[in-house]
């Protein structure tokens, strides 16, 4: 027991993988503007979450048709009819039209599709409902990686996964510049976090992707990416390296690391591991904190990749993908 405790990990979104490696002797180095700014993330998904089951209290009594079809937490309502759903609204006025008849729902569970037929209760103020909890969108803090010169962005370095761990549908989203406000110290056996407030002026761009090596998208045309040092690729080798990452206000810091083991054949975003050096960062975080996963890596003058975990058992200790696993695609 105690030796699967010390591999657990967390990813380091708060909600918030595979792809082939590129064998060393295939490398092509290529430059990108430095990232490491906290971004704060709102995520719109295809289709709508359901996070709750309720009662209907209706003149005839109390009802729950989701329970009695058999819908469940978390599963994702896609379709009502032929009507494509993507948030609470759509569902209202889909439920209005039906005059309480029954319907069909489309919901997806675990990656399969699945119909469900049910009937609209009608509660006392005249509103058909089906006994769900549902949300539609999701907001957290994460780590910009690195921009491009045509005007990307890439962060994260790992997918932004539902409460079962399965890589969200993602149907859009924006990127805003984020704040740091305050932050919760790691320890052995929960992972610490980075506390921030979105600031909504200052947009970073429009979210397009949610992939298993991060989320990307298109940097918003009023956003100086530009004015981030421009830095060259390269390959990850065993010994001093740094992170550049935010745990106060919006402005990252180059903090000391150690790159102490590299796997490039691992198909996951784990390609090598970092230990925290860096005191100052270390007197206040105690390591490596969720908010943090992005944070590009930084050796020689050259991004390597970027941090995506932290240990559990040791939150002076994560992982790191590389940077040749993340380029914009």
């Amino acid at each position: 027991m105690k030796r699967k405790l010390l591999i657990l990990i967390y990813c380091l979104t708060l909600l918030f993988v595979v792809n082939a490696f590129t064998p060393s002797n295939a490398f092509a180095s290529e430059s990108l503007y430095l990232g490491g700014i906290p971004s704060g993330f709102v995520i719109k998904t295809n289709g709508a979450l359901v996070i709750g089951l309720n009662e209907i209290v209706t003149k005839d009594g109390v009802f729950s048709p989701a329970k009695d079809a058999d819908i469940k937490i978390g599963d994702i309502i896609s379709k009502i009819g032929n009507n494509e759903i993507s948030d609470m609204q759509s569902i209202s006025k889909i439920l209005k039209k039906s005059n309480g008849n029954p319907i069909e729902i489309l919901v997806v569970r675990d990656g399969e599709k699945i119909k469900k037929f049910l009937t609209p209760k009608q509660d006392l103020d005249g509103n058909y409902k089906l006994g769900v909890f549902i949300r539609d969108d999701l907001h957290g803090i994460g780590t910009i990686t690195y921009f491009t010169k045509d005007g990307n962005f890439a962060a994260l370095g790992h997918p932004i996964l539902n409460d079962k761990g399965n890589k969200l549908d993602v149907k859009c989203g924006t990127s805003f510049l984020c704040s740091i406000i305050g932050i919760e110290k790691g320890e052995k056996g929960k992972a610490g976090e980075l506390k921030g407030i979105f600031l909504e002026d200052t947009k970073i761009g429009c979210i397009l992707k949610n992939t298993d090596t991060g989320i990307y998208g298109k940097i918003d045309k009023n956003y100086k990416f530009d004015n981030y040092p421009l830095l060259e690729t390269s390959k990850a080798i065993m010994g001093d390296a740094q992170i550049f990452t935010c745990i106060d206000g919006a402005n990252p810091i180059e903090y000391s690391i150690s790159i102490i083991k590299i796997d490039e054949s691992n198909k996951d975003n784990k390609n090598f591991v970092i230990k925290i050096k860096d005191k100052r960062l270390l007197s206040v975080t105690n390591g490596i904190l969720q908010g943090m996963s992005g944070s590009p890596i930084i050796q020689n003058g050259k991004i390597v990749g970027a941090v995506t975990h932290v240990f559990i058992n040791d939150p002076t200790r994560g992982f790191g993908i590389a940077i040749d696993k993340m380029l914009y695609n």
